[in-house]
C-alpha cells in the first residue's frame, strides 16, 4: 500500500463498511456512471493502488464514459452478440402495431422498480360531471326500474318498452359526440352507467354495452371520414341503427390476425371502385338484430386501384345489413344468457370502397384501428360489468347472511360465512377503486393497453370468484331459478366476461406482462427498435441506460427486502404508509425479476407462459393496490374505510407474494438460489387476519353508511313486490329490530322467559312487559319479512315444461307471484 493512502490509519472493518455503505448508497439511488466513477477514484486513493491499476481504471473509465467510444468498442459487440443468441425477441409488424397501441400510463412507473407515489397519488380520481350525474340518477334509475332479470330469462329479450327507452334516452349513443347527436359522456360516466346497469340485468347492461365499446361508433368517432360521422352517428345515437362489429371467426378467436373474411376491390361498369366481400363470423353480439355492420377483413386489391399495393392487410368497413349476399336472423345460446349473441354470413357482398371506415385513405389500417380502440375500450365495458357484479353480489349476500337465520342464529354469526363476506366487501372496495382510477386516466386521453388488459382480466376473475361465494353463502336459495333468484344469472353469465375481447387465459399470459415487458419497460422497445434498424448510438445509449437500471433495482430489491420496505421512510404518510413502502419493495423486486428473466430466457420467455403469468399476476396486483390506496387518500381517508382499504391490500399482497414464490420456483438456475428462501422467510403479506376480515364483514351484514361506501353505484331496489326489494326490507327490520331480540333471548338465557318457540318467547316477553306491543308487532313484522326474503321459488309441471315459451311467460305474467316453499 502506498505512503500516500489517506485510509492508512482507518480500521479495515471501518473502511468495508463506509465502502458497502457507499456503494449500497449509490447502487439504491441509480446514481450516475459518473459518480461511480468518482468513487472508484476515491477507494483507489484510499488505498494507495499502484501506478499500473490507476492506468487500468482511467482506460475503463474513459471507455464506459465516453459514447462515442462505448458505442464502437462495447455497443457493436453487444449488438452481434445479442442477435447471434436472440436475447431481444424479434417483433413482428402485427406485434409491433399492438405493443405501439395507446400509452404508457401509470404501468410505466410500476415497472421502473421506483414509481414516483406523488405521481401515482395525485392521478385523477374524478367525480361526474352535473349533467353525467344527473343521468344517472335520473334515465338509468329509470331504465333499471323497467326491467326484471327474470323476465328477460324467460323471454329472451329487454321489454319493448325499455328498447323505446334506451332509444329514446340516446343510451347507445353515450359516447357520440353531441354535435352528432349523442350524449358526449366521459369514460367515467360511461363506465358508471354501465356498472349500475349490470347490478340490474347482464343482458342489459351487454345491449347498452356493446354499442358503446369497441364498434362502428368507436371507430367512426375516431377514423371515420366527415361524411362517414355525418351519416352514420346521428342514427346510432337515436337507435336507428343497432350496431354490431364482426371480428372473430372459427378459425380466428384469439389469434384475430389469422381472419379469413375478405375484400377484394375491383371497378365496376360505372367505372367507380367497390368491394367484394366474402366472410363467416361468429359470436357477434347484437349480430342477429344489428342494422349495420362493421366488419374486419383481410382486404386484396390485384390491380392495386387504391394504390397501396396488391395486399394492403386487415381493413374495417361499415355494410348496412339488408345488402344482398348477407345471411343473419341465427343466434348463439351463451349458457341460456339470452343477449343477442350470433354468427354472420357474408357471400360476395358488393359495397363501394368508400364503406371503408376513414376512406380508402384507411385500407389496412384496420389492424391499428382496432388495437388502438381496445387500448382504452377494453378497460371500460368488461372492467365496469365485473365490478357491478362484485358489488350486487356482496350486497346480496350481506343481507341475506343478516337475514337467514340457522341454529337461532343469523348465518352472518358463522366463521365460515364471514370469511366469504370479507372477500366480497374487499373485492368490491378494490374494484371499483380500480374502475374510478382507470376511467380517471381515460378522462384525461390516456389509452394504457397494458392497465386495460389488466383490467378486463382481474375484473372478470374476480366477478367470478365474486358470483361463487356468493352462491356458497346463499345455498339453496341461489340454486333454484326463479324471480325471487338474484345471483344464477350473474353465475351463468360468469365465464361469458372471461373469454370475450381476449380471452383471460392469453390476456394473462401474453397482454399485460407479454406487452408489458417491451411497452412499459423504459428501456426495452428502445433497445429492440435500434437493434432491428441497426443504429448503433440509439441501441449504446439505451443499452447502457438499462444496465444501470438493473443495477439500482438490484439494490433496491435486496435493501428494500432486508429492511421490509422501511428504507423507503418517505414514501407518504397515513394509516396506509406501510403498504406504500411494501408496494415499493414489490415494484423493485418484480423489476429486477424481469429484467433477470429476459436475460436469462430472452426472446423465447414469451413462450415460456407460465411464467409470463406469474409476471402478469405482480403488475396486476400492484396496480389493484395503487388503485386503492387511490381512492382511500380521494375519499379523504375515512378512519371507517381504513378496514376496507386494509384487507384489500394484505390480499393483494399476498396475490403478489404467491406469484414471486412461483417465479423463484421455476425460472432454472435461480430456483435454488437465495432469493427463494429468502423470500419465504421474509414475505411481502400473509393475507388479511381473520378480524380484519371480521370488520369488514360486519359492514355487510347491517344498513349504514359503510354498507353503502362498499356497493356504491348498485341499483338498489325498493319495491317490496320483487325479490331483491324484500331482501333490503327486511334487513332493514331485522335491523331495527336486533336490540329488541337480543333483549327478549338475554331474558330466556337469565331465567326469566321460559325457552320455547320464537312465537312463545315473545307472548310471554310481552305479557311480563319486557317489550311493549310496538316492539312486539317490529318483531313479528321482521321475522315475517325474514320469512318471504329466503323463499325459493317452484313451478308447475306444465309451467316448468314451457319455461321459455309465450305462455309460460303468460302464466308468470298472470299471477303477482309464483308458488313458493321454504
Amino acid at each position: 500500500m502506498s505512503s500516500y493512502a489517506f485510509l492508512a490509519g482507518v480500521p479495515q472493518w471501518a473502511a468495508v463498511v463506509a465502502a458497502v455503505a457507499i456503494v449500497s448508497t449509490l447502487g439504491y439511488t441509480g446514481a450516475a456512471l459518473w459518480l461511480w466513477t468518482a468513487a472508484a477514484a476515491l477507494a483507489l486513493l484510499g488505498w494507495g493502488a499502484p501506478a499500473w491499476l490507476w492506468g487500468v481504471a482511467a482506460a475503463a473509465a474513459t471507455l464506459f464514459n465516453v459514447p462515442a467510444l462505448r458505442t464502437v468498442l462495447l455497443s457493436r459487440p453487444v449488438m452481434r452478440l445479442l442477435r447471434k443468441l436472440q436475447l431481444l425477441p424479434v417483433i413482428s409488424e402485427t406485434e409491433r402495431i399492438a405493443i405501439e397501441a395507446g400509452s404508457v400510463w401509470v404501468d410505466g412507473e410500476l415497472f421502473s422498480g421506483r414509481p414516483n407515489f406523488a405521481r401515482l397519488m395525485s392521478e385523477p380520481y374524478p367525480e361526474l360531471s352535473a349533467v353525467e350525474q344527473a343521468f344517472v340518477d335520473g334515465p338509468v334509475e329509470q331504465l333499471c326500474a323497467m326491467v326484471r332479470d327474470w323476465d328477460v330469462h324467460v323471454t329472451k329479450d329487454l321489454p319493448p318498452a325499455a328498447w323505446d327507452f334506451i332509444r329514446q334516452e340516446r343510451f347507445l349513443g353515450m359516447i357520440i359526440p353531441r354535435e352528432y347527436g349523442g350524449l358526449g359522456f366521459s369514460p367515467s360516466c360511461n363506465s358508471a352507467v354501465q356498472a349500475k346497469l349490470a347490478t340490474r340485468c347482464g343482458v342489459l347492461a351487454t345491449v347498452v354495452g356493446v354499442p358503446n365499446s369497441i364498434g362502428p361508433a368507436e371507430l367512426l368517432v375516431h377514423y371515420g371520414t366527415e361524411e362517414q360521422r355525418a351519416r352514420y352517428l346521428p342514427r346510432l345515437a337515436s337507435g336507428a341503427d343497432i350496431p354490431c362489429f364482426a371480428l372473430t371467426e372459427p378459425g380466428a378467436g384469439s389469434d384475430a390476425g389469422k381472419i379469413r373474411a375478405s375484400g377484394v376491390v375491383f371497378r365496376g361498369t360505372d367505372g367507380a371502385l367497390y368491394l367484394r366481400l366474402n366472410w363467416e363470423k361468429r359470436y357477434i353480439t347484437l349480430g342477429a338484430i344489428a342494422t349495420l355492420l362493421g366488419l374486419a377483413f383481410k382486404l386484396r386489391d390485384p390491380e392495386n386501384l387504391l394504390e397501396r399495393g396488391t395486399n394492403p392487410g386487415i381493413t374495417c368497413a361499415l355494410i348496412p345489413a339488408g345488402l344482398p349476399g348477407i345471411t343473419q336472423g341465427h343466434r348463439h345460446d351463451p349458457l341460456g344468457v339470452p343477449f343477442v349473441n350470433s354468427p354472420l354470413w357474408g357471400h360476395d357482398v358488393v359495397v363501394p370502397v368508400d364503406a371503408i371506415i376513414g376512406g380508402a385513405a384507411q385500407a389496412g389500417n384496420g389492424w391499428r384501428m382496432l388495437m388502438e380502440s381496445l387500448a382504452a375500450g377494453r378497460g371500460i365495458s368488461l372492467p365496469a360489468a365485473g365490478t357491478g357484479g362484485v358489488k350486487a353480489a356482496a350486497r346480496v349476500a350481506g343481507a341475506y347472511a343478516a337475514v337467514r337465520q340457522q341454529f337461532g342464529l343469523p348465518i352472518g354469526a358463522f366463521g365460515g360465512i364471514v370469511e366469504p363476506l370479507a372477500r366480497l366487501g374487499g373485492w368490491a372496495y378494490m374494484l371499483e377503486a380500480a374502475r374510478r382510477y382507470t376511467c380517471g386516466g381515460l378522462d384525461g386521453g390516456a389509452k394504457p393497453a397494458v392497465v386495460s388488459a389488466i383490467m378486463k382480466y382481474n375484473c372478470t376473475e374476480l366477478s367470478r370468484k365474486a358470483v361463487g361465494d356468493a352462491m356458497d353463502i346463499l345455498g339453496g336459495a341461489a340454486i333454484s331459478r326463479g324471480p325471487r333468484n338474484l345471483l344464477a344469472s350473474g353465475y351463468a353469465a360468469a365465464p361469458i366476461g372471461i373469454t370475450v375481447e381476449g380471452a383471460n387465459i392469453l390476456t394473462r399470459t401474453l397482454m399485460i406482462f407479454g406487452q408489458g415487458a417491451i411497452r412499459c419497460h423504459p428501456y426495452a422497445i428502445r433497445e429492440i427498435s435500434a437493434l432491428q434498424a441497426d443504429d448503433a448510438p440509439a441501441f449504446d445509449a439505451a443499452f447502457w441506460a438499462h444496465i444501470g437500471h438493473v443495477v439500482r433495482n438490484a439494490f433496491r430489491a435486496l435493501l428494500l427486502s432486508v429492511t421490509r420496505g422501511w428504507l423507503a421512510g418517505g414514501a407518504g404518510g397515513g394509516a396506509l404508509r406501510r403498504y406504500r413502502r411494501r408496494l415499493l419493495w414489490a415494484s423493485a423486486s418484480f423489476a429486477f425479476l424481469a429484467d433477470t428473466a429476459m436475460v436469462r430466457h430472452g426472446g423465447a420467455l414469451k413462450r415460456m407462459e407460465q411464467l409470463t403469468g406469474r409476471f402478469a399476476d405482480v403488475l396486476s396486483w400492484m396496480y389493484l393496490a395503487t388503485a386503492t390506496m387511490r381512492r382511500f387518500e380521494a375519499e379523504g381517508r375515512r378512519s371507517a374505510d381504513v378496514p376496507l382499504a386494509a384487507w384489500a391490500l394484505e390480499y393483494a399482497l399476498l396475490q403478489m407474494q404467491t406469484a414471486f414464490d412461483g417465479l423463484y420456483a421455476n425460472m432454472g438456475w435461480l430456483a435454488a438460489g437465495p432469493l427463494a428462501a429468502w423470500s419465504r422467510l421474509n414475505s411481502l403479506g400473509s393475507g388479511p387476519t381473520d378480524a380484519l376480515g371480521q370488520r369488514v364483514a360486519d359492514m355487510l351484514l347491517q344498513p349504514g353508511p359503510q354498507r353503502d361506501v362498499i356497493t356504491t353505484g348498485v341499483y338498489r331496489c325498493t319495491n317490496t313486490a320483487e325479490a331483491a326489494g324484500r331482501l333490503e326490507h327486511a334487513l332493514q327490520l331485522t335491523a331495527q329490530a336486533s336490540g329488541l331480540l337480543r333483549k327478549v333471548r338475554s331474558a330466556v338465557r337469565s331465567g326469566q322467559l321460559r325457552k320455547g318457540s320464537a312465537q312463545q318467547e315473545l307472548a310471554a316477553a310481552l305479557q311480563q312487559g319486557i317489550i311493549s306491543s310496538a316492539d312486539a308487532e317490529l318483531l313479528r313484522a321482521a321475522e315475517a319479512a325474514q320469512d318471504d326474503a329466503t323463499q325459493v321459488d317452484s313451478f308447475t309441471l306444465d309451467e316448468y315444461a314451457m319455461g321459455g315459451n309465450a305462455t309460460a311467460l303468460q302464466l308468470h305474467m298472470a299471477l303477482p307471484e309464483v308458488a313458493v316453499v321454504a
